[in-house]
């Protein structure tokens, strides 16, 4: 399944995060995961990943846990941009995680939503808080 390429943007301090991590493992593939906290993001990387996604940074921006709303983002009028540049420059900024493949990119709250982006899928899969789900197919 090499030839089908899975990237999660991560945060190992997320369980959300790390259930996807572990669902594309169940699933048999083996992730590229980026721990974006310490990779960081350019602006570039990030309008190419919403263009993916077919969304704004606002759909991806996090507010709990974050400084967005000290840094005045959460209001509706502020720019595209200026969300963006605080994302390059507070990565704790965006939410996650984010997966990419060759299906397409999804931010996947919640984490059985990243069963729509592989090509196989396992029949079910149980959380680490012990809840079982169903992949949708």
């Amino acid at each position: 399944m090499n030839k089908f390429p899975v990237t999660v943007f991560h945060n190992p301090a997320c369980g959300t995060s790390r259930n996807v991590v572990a669902a594309v493992k169940e699933a048999g593939y083996e992730p590229t995961v980026v721990e974006y906290l310490k990779a960081g993001w350019t602006k570039a990387q990030l309008k190419d990943l919403l263009k993916t996604m077919g969304a704004r940074p606002r759909d991806i921006l996090r507010d709990k846990g974050t400084p967005a709303a000290e840094l005045g983002l959460t209001e509706a009028s502020v720019s595209d941009d200026k969300i963006l540049d605080a994302m390059v420059a507070n990565p704790i900024l965006v939410n996650r995680p984010i997966v990419v493949t060759p299906k397409g990119a999804a931010l996947c709250r919640p984490s059985e939503d990243v069963f729509t982006l592989l090509e196989n899928a396992p029949e079910t899969f149980t959380k680490e808080d012990g809840e079982t789900v169903t992949p949708r197919r």
